[in-house]
C-alpha cells in the first residue's frame, strides 16, 4: 500500500484544531519536498524540519497541561523523529539527496499515518475526557 502524502479528513482528522492544521500543514510539505526540484529540496528540507519542531513543543505543551500520563513516551518518539531528521539533514549536506529523497517519499508517510492513528489518537482521547471532566 502506497502511503501518498495527501489528506484524508476520514482517517487523519483528530478534532483538535491545533493538532489538525499542523498535521495538514506537515502533509502539505511533505508532498511539497516530494515533488521538489533537486535545488529546492534542501530548503524546503529545513521549512519541515523547523515546522515539525514547533509541532512537536506545541503537542508536547497540550500534554503537561492536559497532565497526558503518556507524555514520555509520546515525547520520546518526537525527539527519536526530529533526531532522525536532523540526521537526514547531515546526509543530505553531505550531497546524499538520493537517500533522503526516498525516505521523504516512504519513510515519513508511512511514519505519520502510524503516529497519527496510535499516539496522536490516544492523546485526542485523553485530551476529550479531561475536557468533559472539566465541562
Amino acid at each position: 500500500m502506497s502511503h501518498q502524502p495527501i489528506w484524508d479528513a476520514s482517517r487523519h482528522t483528530l478534532g483538535v484544531t491545533e493538532l489538525d492544521h499542523a498535521h495538514q500543514e506537515f502533509i502539505k510539505q511533505v508532498a511539497a519536498l516530494i515533488a521538489a526540484t533537486d535545488a529546492e529540496f534542501p530548503a524546503l528540507f529545513q521549512v519541515l524540519i523547523s515546522h515539525t519542531r514547533d509541532h512537536f513543543m506545541a503537542e508536547g505543551r497540550l500534554m503537561r497541561e492536559a497532565r497526558y500520563q503518556g507524555l514520555a513516551m509520546h515525547e520520546g518518539e518526537h525527539h527519536r523523529v526530529l533526531g532522525e531528521l536532523q540526521q537526514l539533514n547531515r546526509t543530505l549536506k553531505r550531497g546524499r539527496l538520493p537517500l533522503v529523497r526516498a525516505f521523504v517519499k516512504q519513510g515519513l508517510p508511512e511514519w505519520f499515518d502510524t503516529h497519527l492513528a496510535m499516539m496522536d489518537g490516544a492523546l485526542v482521547a485523553h485530551l476529550k475526557k479531561s475536557a468533559e471532566k472539566q465541562g
